[in-house]
């Protein structure tokens, strides 16, 4: 994860240079989503700075949590991380972003793109109130959807064979992914083609 914004801005550099179709796509207006881990690298890309002093805290106190169980899994030192920012992103969709808790208050106050923020009520692998809420807290402005009874996985599109994967293809009772992603894809473009005019 510490090595994703930096592979954004590779992609980006990618896109409006080599990628056969860059002449197609106007530099001025580059948007970046991301979701869970890409959540953290969008908005870490938009100049957020995580305190890697506060992630090795955080797990200390909670080792069970899902984020601190795959930083202990691949033996990760997050003192040594370093972020990349990049300057080309003006506008940025996170969704369920991980590690907000680290996020240091300034460098979030510090975004001037606009950001749209996303949580799901009941996110159990995220949960409440360490990722998205000290996200919110701190930005100067966001447009913020709390998505009711949803839960982590439910920003991932439905499956179509949901009994392989139980853990990421079921849904809280009542909840209809489907219909939610007709929803939140509308309301994501509506706010790419807002910010991006």
């Amino acid at each position: 994860m510490p090595n994703r914004p930096r592979q954004l801005s590779v992609l980006i550099t990618y896109m409006l240079n080599a990628w056969p179709g860059h002449d197609r796509l106007d530099p001025s207006r580059v948007g970046a989503f991301g979701f869970s881990s890409g959540g953290f690298t969008v908005l870490a890309a938009a100049g957020a700075k995580a305190d890697p002093a506060a992630i090795a805290q955080h797990c200390q106190i909670l080792p069970a949590l899902f984020d601190c169980q795959l930083i202990a899994a691949h033996n990760q030192t997050p003192a040594s991380w370093g972020w990349a920012t990049d300057t080309r992103i003006k506008a940025v969709v996170s969704a369920a972003p991980a590690i907000g808790y680290a996020f240091t208050p300034a460098s979030l106050a510090a975004i001037r793109v606009p950001v749209q923020l996303w949580q799901a009520e009941y996110d159990h692998i995220l949960p409440a109130p360490y990722y998205v809420e000290p996200v919110r807290q701190h930005l100067r402005s966001v447009e913020f959807h709390k998505v009711k009874g949803a839960d982590h996985f439910d920003f991932l599109p439905a499956c179509n064979h949901p009994e392989q994967i139980p853990s990421i293809c079921s849904s809280p009772a009542g909840f209809d992914r489907t219909e939610f992603h007709a929803a939140f894809n509308r309301a994501v473009v509506r706010f790419f083609r807002r910010t991006l005019r």
